[in-house]
């Protein structure tokens, strides 16, 4: 496998999952860090899951503002099926209540439809939802891209297609995985810094950087600084 060269250090920040206590904690952390020249990078699903999403996007969202091109928060399915329910919630709703959708709407003081609700319901709680998310960060939100580069390292959310360039991928690869990411390494010397699999402790191995260590189960938040010839880990 070839070297890690990125052309900038960075960090890159695991899956969020509505943790902006943990998010606040980690940002200190990194700050305490003295490592100015180190952008930050977001893998995505900030969403869903823990209690605290509103609170998380209102954050990425200013920061972001605020940073520039010193800050890339990246597309995570989580995103994506949020963005799905306001375009169509009749169509995508029940399957985002089940996938953390509730903690979202709680957070937003939203009240979720019960049970198989009727095409009105869905509609009342998209907009209420829309309503309380604001126009600013829904557009923000629609503008995330799918990955990030520097040097030969990408980020992306979930995985690749480890046969296709980055440049070429299926929007499904990079936000749900591709089944022969986890087994086959790449052969265009690309590292890939990746979220949405749970790593209980994880590991740089076969062109892989994993960063999601399940915060909103685990109480544990994870960033990998990426510099050249090196990765290390920090927690929160």
């Amino acid at each position: 496998m070839s070297q890690i060269r990125p052309d900038v250090p960075f960090f890159a920040v695991g899956d969020l999952h509505g943790c902006d206590r943990l998010l606040d904690q980690l940002l200190q952390k990194l700050d305490s860090l003295r490592h100015p020249e180190a952008l930050l990078v977001m893998v995505g699903d900030y969403v869903d899951r823990g209690e605290e999403s509103r609170r998380v996007l209102r954050r990425l969202f200013v920061l972001s503002q605020a940073a520039g091109d010193l800050m890339h928060c990246l597309m995570g399915n989580h995103e994506k099926m949020l963005l799905n329910v306001l375009d169509d919630p009749v169509s995508h709703g029940p399957r985002w209540l089940r996938h953390g959708g509730l903690q979202t709407l709680a957070s937003y003081r939203v009240q979720p439809v019960l049970g198989d609700g009727k095409e009105t319901a869905w509609i009342d709680m998209r907009d209420k939802l829309a309503e309380a998310v604001g126009d600013e960060v829904i557009t923000w939100l629609r503008g995330l891209p799918l990955f990030w580069q520097s040097g030969n390292v990408v980020v992306v959310h979930a995985g690749a297609d480890p046969d296709l360039p980055i440049g070429e991928q299926e929007e499904g690869n990079l936000l749900w995985g591709h089944p022969k990411f986890r087994h086959k390494p790449r052969a265009d010397g690309l590292w890939v810094v990746h979220g949405h699999t749970i790593t209980e402790q994880p590991q740089v191995a076969h062109g892989r950087i994993p960063t999601d260590t399940g915060a909103y189960a685990t109480g544990i938040l994870t960033a990998a600084l990426v510099e050249p010839d090196n990765v290390s880990y920090i927690h929160a």
